[in-house]
Order: C-alpha cells, then sequence, then structure tokens
C-alpha cells in the first residue's frame, strides 16, 4: 500500500473511533447517576429495555443517535433527542422501536425530539413497519413550548400519524413504563394495544398538582392514572404486569401473532460477500474530501462478488450508474464519480462535478430502475453541477431538471449514502434528504452545504468587508485574516456530519464498513410496502 493510502487509513479510523467515542457519550442518556436513579426504581436505561425486547443474536439499527447533538445546551442538552430509536428484530419482524429516555430532563419533548419521533413514524408509515412504543415522558419541555406544540410538524402530528397508521393496517403496541402525561396520553390509547407497569406506568391530562389547582382535588399518582386504575376501572389499558420484562415479554408474544401482509417483491437471491476487502475504503478516500479516487472500487467493495454491471459506462463519465445485488439484493446504483475523466469529446472534466451528459444519463437509469422495479442507491459525492458558458450552452439547466424530476418522481425505494461532499443543487439530484430516501446516512467525511466551505467563507468575507466599508471602517489586512479564519471555522462546523446529524438532515453516521448491511436492512424493511404508485415523469424539456 501506498504512503498516501496509509495515510489516509489512519485519519478514518481516526474519525471512526471519534464516532464510537461520541456515540457512547450520548448513549449515558441523562448520565450514570441518573441511569442509577432509576435502576432504584426497577427501571432499565432504553438501550437496555430495547436490548432485553428484540430477539437474541439480533443487532438493532440504530437511527438519529446523534439528535441533538451540541444543541440546546443552555437547558443542559438533550441526548440523542431523549429518545433511543431505530429498526429491531422482535419475534423475527422487523420493527420500528422509539423508546423515551427518561434519564432526559424526565423523557421530556424538545423540539428536535418531537422532530425524530415523526422521523421514525414517517419510516414506519414508508416501509409499513409495526411500531412499538416504550413510552416513559414528562410530556411538553415547556420553557421551548412554542417551538413543539402548535404547527404542522409540531408534537401533535404525531396522534395525527397514529390515526393514519391504524388506517393503514401498521400496527402500533404501547408499553407504558413510566410518565404519560397532557397530549402525550394519546399516544398510547391512539395505539392498538397498551401495557402498564405497575407502581411506575402512568397515564393522564393532567397529574396530581394541576388537578389540585384546576379543581381542588387531591389524590395521588397510581390512584388517577396508573396501572391498576386503568385497566380497572377506565378500561384505557389492556394489560398490566409487575416487571419491565414481564411487559416486554408480552410485547414479543404480540408481536408473534402478526399475520403476514403483502410485499414488495424485490429480488433477491443468495447473498455473496464482496471479493474485495471493504475495510481498504478506509485508504481510498481523504477525510478532508480533497483527492479523487475511482467510485467503481468503492462500489467493489459494497456489492457481492464485487460485481458491478455499468450502464452507458463510456458516455456522462462523472456519474457512474449500474446494477449490482447487495447481500443478495438487486439494486440500481448511481453514483458520484470523483477522480478526473475524459468525456466522448475528449475534454477533461472534473471528477464530483455533475455534468449535462451525466445528468442526462443518470435519468435514463433512474426511470430503468422504476420500469424494472429495481431499488436505487445513490453515492453521494457531489460538488455542485458545471457551470461555465461551455455548459450553459450544452443545457446544463435541463438536464438537471430532468435528473431532479426523475429522482423526485421514482416510486421504488431510494436509499442515500453521503460518502463526502454534498455540495448545492447536487445534494438535491443525488437524492438528498428533501428528496424522500427511505434511509439516509453519512460516513464520517461527510460535508453537507449550499457549497464548499472555502468559496463560502470567501464569499461571506467580501460581503462582511464591504458592509464594514459602507460604514467608513477601515479593514486592515490583520482584521481581514482574522475574519476569513473566524467564518471558516463557523462555516465548516456547519458543514460537519454531525451538525447534519444533530438536525436530523441524515438518518445517521455510519462507518463505510458498515454501509452493506445498512444498504442490506433498508431494503428488507422497504421490501414491506409494495409499490402502489405508477411510475411517471413530470414535464421536462428534451
Amino acid at each position: 500500500m501506498s504512503l498516501e493510502f496509509n495515510k489516509n487509513d489512519d485519519a478514518m479510523r481516526l474519525a471512526i473511533s471519534q464516532l464510537k467515542q461520541r456515540h457512547a457519550q450520548v448513549s449515558l442518556g441523562g448520565g450514570k447517576k441518573a441511569i442509577e436513579k432509576a435502576k432504584e426504581r426497577g427501571k432499565m436505561s432504553p438501550r437496555e429495555r430495547i436490548q432485553y425486547l428484540i430477539d437474541k443474536n439480533s443487532e438493532f439499527m440504530e437511527l438519529g443517535s446523534f439528535a441533538g447533538w451540541e444543541m440546546y445546551e443552555e437547558h443542559g442538552g438533550c441526548p440523542a433527542g431523549g429518545t433511543v430509536s431505530g429498526i429491531g428484530i422482535v419475534s423475527g419482524r422487523q420493527c420500528m422501536i422509539v423508546a423515551n429516555d427518561n434519564t432526559v430532563k424526565a423523557g421530556a419533548w424538545f423540539p428536535i425530539t418531537g422532530k425524530k419521533n415523526l422521523r421514525m413514524q414517517e419510516i414506519a408509515m414508508e416501509n409499513r413497519l409495526p411500531v412499538i412504543y416504550i413510552v416513559d415522558s414528562a410530556g411538553v419541555y415547556l420553557p421551548l413550548q412554542d417551538e413543539i406544540f402548535p404547527d404542522r410538524e409540531h408534537f401533535g402530528r404525531i396522534f395525527r400519524n397514529n390515526a393514519q397508521m391504524s388506517a393503514m393496517g401498521i400496527s402500533q403496541i404501547a408499553a407504558v413504563m413510566g410518565s404519560c402525561v397532557a397530549g402525550g396520553a394519546y399516544l398510547p390509547i391512539m395505539s392498538d394495544e397498551t401495557l402498564m407497569v405497575e407502581g411506575n406506568g402512568s397515564i393522564f391530562l393532567a397529574g396530581p398538582y394541576l388537578v389540585k389547582a384546576a379543581i381542588g382535588e387531591e389524590i395521588d399518582i397510581q390512584t388517577l392514572g396508573g396501572a391498576k386504575t386503568h385497566n380497572e376501572i377506565s378500561g384505557i389499558a389492556d394489560y398490566k404486569f409487575d416487571t419491565e420484562q414481564d411487559c416486554l415479554d408480552q410485547v414479543r408474544r404480540i408481536m408473534d401473532k402478526l399475520g403476514e401482509k403483502e410485499h414488495a417483491g424485490f429480488d433477491r437471491i443468495k447473498p455473496e460477500l464482496p471479493k474485495k476487502d471493504a475495510t481498504e475504503i478506509y485508504g481510498m478516500i481523504t477525510t478532508d474530501n480533497s483527492k479523487p479516487y475511482d467510485v467503481v472500487e468503492i462500489i467493489e467493495r459494497i456489492v457481492d462478488n464485487s460485481e458491478f454491471d455499468q450502464f452507458k459506462k463510456d458516455y456522462g463519465k462523472t456519474i457512474v450508474c449500474g446494477y449490482a445485488r447487495v447481500d443478495g439484493w438487486a439494486v440500481g446504483i448511481v453514483a458520484n464519480q470523483r477522480k478526473i475523466v475524459k468525456s466522448g469529446k475528449g475534454e477533461m472534466q472534473m471528477g464530483g462535478v455533475i455534468y449535462y451528459d451525466s445528468a442526462d444519463k443518470a435519468a435514463r437509469f433512474i426511470q430503468n430502475c422504476n420500469q424494472k422495479k429495481i431499488p436505487l442507491l445513490f453515492l453521494q459525492d457531489v460538488t455542485g453541477f458545471m457551470v461555465g458558458s461551455r455548459s450553459e450552452h450544452a443545457g446544463i439547466i435541463k438536464d438537471g431538471a430532468k435528473l431532479v424530476n426523475a429522482v423526485a418522481n421514482s416510486v421504488v425505494p431510494k436509499i442515500t449514502i453521503i460518502t463526502g461532499n454534498s455540495y448545492g443543487a447536487g445534494n438535491y439530484a443525488m437524492c438528498g434528504k428533501a428528496y424522500d430516501p427511505r434511509f439516509i446516512y453519512a460516513w464520517p467525511n461527510a460535508r453537507i452545504a449550499v457549497m464548499g466551505g472555502e468559496q463560502a467563507a470567501k464569499t461571506l468575507l467580501q460581503i462582511q468587508v464591504a458592509a464594514l466599508k459602507a460604514k467608513g471602517e477601515i479593514i486592515e489586512p490583520d482584521k481581514e485574516t482574522a475574519l476569513l479564519k473566524e467564518i471558516t471555522e463557523r462555516y465548516t462546523k456547519q458543514t460537519s456530519p454531525y451538525y447534519a446529524a444533530a438536525r436530523l438532515w441524515v438518518d445517521e453516521i455510519i462507518d463505510p464498513v458498515d454501509t452493506r448491511k445498512r444498504i442490506s436492512d433498508g431494503i428488507k424493511a422497504a421490501n414491506q410496502s409494495p409499490i402502489t404508485k405508477e411510475w411517471k415523469s413530470g414535464v421536462f424539456q428534451v
């Protein structure tokens, strides 16, 4: 291996080590003391509850673990958005699991908590996955109530989704292991079945303090809305248990009796491992995304047998398209080519840039995958569309619009992996979050922004300097240099994958070696939901 390969390998392994350390940090939720305090009350941590629930020897595919990262620091933070969520196998079935973390502000809902829960419900609805809610929450975090309560994408949308999923025939089970207060009380009651743990579980619209203030009645929590009350008097709950373990055992028994439903029918054969070593990806790319590489070499370390059949191989070379299998599943791959290539006219083309011919090819390939009912995999490492008179005269806007049209109207499942840069309109054309990928992941070296850091910082500097000069201020070279450094640092932080994951622009940051498994699990989930829409493209210029 070359010196450059080894340097890249070291840098990526360091980035993955940081990823694991940060995940361990958010996994502690509100901290060790809070976890121990909960255990004294007979409570497991949310991750322990999930681990107990899922099938033995299966893995929990966590989603949104960095939601809220470095946000709400003036409120003490909100690790993982105050919930632990993702896809797990329960009684042999893929399920969406959403567990409140009562160690984070008693499980109170921050704005990002609502956004995360809505994203999990969206994934469940798109893929028709049963949902298991592990409820232990004090309700809305009141200091930020204006950012979570009334709007279309706020807290109340969750109950609307409960009703919609029920109408779609998606099973929802709620295991109430702690508080379930105010508007949140509707979630378990709008689920198919409600289970409660005696002594800890409670459901009510208003707690004892509010009841006393409102009507003068004095009453304790369990009498007001405990497991005994709701199983024997109100009839709201369906089961009660002495321990959390007994409660979760019943969830498993409910899940193992669900009937099979129609699948989408995506093609799968016996899986074959890649012939090329996936860990070699570490040495092939730089963590600052500054050097070119051959994306076909990356693909061959993800797909079965390292076999990849390229579509229009010698045309539109800055996007690579083709068919392959991932863990046996047939996929159509659309990937940005990062190495410098020659066009059919012999012109040199920059890697990571979308040219008119590449956009045209990718749009056609996406149509083919929709025609054949093959799921799409997008590998994003894109700096944007090509600019300049030659590109404009060739019709880059027309061909770019054609690609965006095809991505937007695609009816087969789309999975996006941001393997490097994700800048500007290239983010849209390569199926960024705005274009409804079923799942979207980022590698630790990912960068997401409207443009690259250096260009953006210089542009912002020019604007800021012009504004200061307009006020009559004299800008010394040293001050201009300091301003550029400040702007660059701020902009670089905002392009980080952690910044994106904190805001749920991506579902998770993943180790490149785990890419293959994430794709396979994603297609398996998508296969639960039959395609009901007919493929139709919108109007575009030819």
